[in-house]
């Protein structure tokens, strides 16, 4: 059974942080790169990150210099550090397994999907 789960969203002003996690299990995390999506009202669905198994990691440029994807393989967590949060953030993150080890940028890389997480920033 593959098992994504997000957690970690919630209010916050505008400049302020949230870290969101995503706990996989074992057989949905090991040797896959991991991304992060979300989905604004009104919107489609968006890249923002992703992290290889080894740790490399790409950035949506609307999040670049502010977001930060990590991973840690002992745990099975995928997390996304979000600083200085601005309103056009606001959305529903979800977290992803990636096909492959690596190069997933797109929806259409990714085959499991968790529940999503709301973040909200106020002005």
């Amino acid at each position: 059974q593959v098992q994504l789960v997000e957690s970690g969203g919630g209010l916050v002003q505008a400049g302020g942080s949230l870290r969101l996690s995503c706990a996989a299990s074992l057989r949905a995390f090991t040797f896959r790169a991991m991304g992060w999506f979300r989905q604004a009202p009104g919107k489609e669905r968006e890249f923002v990150a992703t992290i290889s198994w080894s740790g490399s990691t790409y950035y949506a440029n609307s999040v670049k210099g502010r977001f930060t994807i990590s991973r840690d393989n002992a745990k099975n967590t995928v997390y996304l550090q979000m600083n200085d949060l601005r309103p056009e953030d606001t959305a529903v993150y979800y977290c992803a397994r990636a096909v492959y080890g690596s190069g997933a940028y797109v929806e259409g890389d990714y085959d499991y999907w968790g529940q999503g997480t709301q973040v909200t920033v106020s002005s």
